[in-house]
């Protein structure tokens, strides 16, 4: 959906103080007063595409490892292949299956987790500002003693004596 075509069209419905912006964002000032009628017209012009594009959406994976393929070097190689931004996405992997050993929230929405693999790996995973989504709800609360798969970017961690990879997690997806 183009969210700046929209804003435009509320610009120049009346809408809106002032607005614009592309495909991928936009800014807008509203008058308090218009902040209904803005969110019906959003609602109306948007609401289809937002629908279809939630019934669309799949993971799209890059490579699938088991958790003790999920080292330094491995995130060194994927990050070699950037730079990455909008247009050239990092790498997304599916690590896995997993079992939880810990997990817990840091910060003020972020669940952090320790999981162990089948093969005896085990490596640290945060789920940043998921703990209120279902995602983050299912980790903290429904994974233990469950085999599932988590999906992310794996990244280095050098907190501490030496680095280690971790995932920084996207989705998960039980595994039994």
């Amino acid at each position: 959906m183009d969210l700046g075509a929209a804003i435009i069209a509320a610009r120049e419905a009346g809408l809106l103080i002032a607005g614009g912006g592309h495909a991928m964002a936009a800014g807008l000032t509203v008058d308090p007063g218009r902040l209904s009628a803005l969110a019906e017209f959003l609602d109306e012009r948007l609401g289809t595409a937002v629908i279809a594009a939630q019934a669309n959406q799949a993971l799209q994976l890059d490579l699938a490892v088991a958790p003790g393929g999920l080292v330094p070097p491995l995130v060194e190689t994927l990050e070699s292949a950037g730079p990455y931004g909008m247009g050239w996405p990092g790498p997304r992997i599916a690590v896995g299956p997993v079992r939880l050993i810990k997990a817990d929230l840091v910060g003020k929405d972020h669940v952090r987790l320790i999981v162990r693999g089948d093969d005896g790996a085990s490596f640290k995973a945060v789920a940043f500002r998921q703990a209120e989504t279902e995602l983050g709800q299912a980790l903290l609360n429904r994974a233990q003693g469950r085999r599932f798969w988590l999906a992310g970017r794996a990244k280095i961690d050098d907190w501490g004596s030496r680095p280690a990879a971790e995932l920084h997690v996207d989705d998960a997806a039980w595994a039994d």
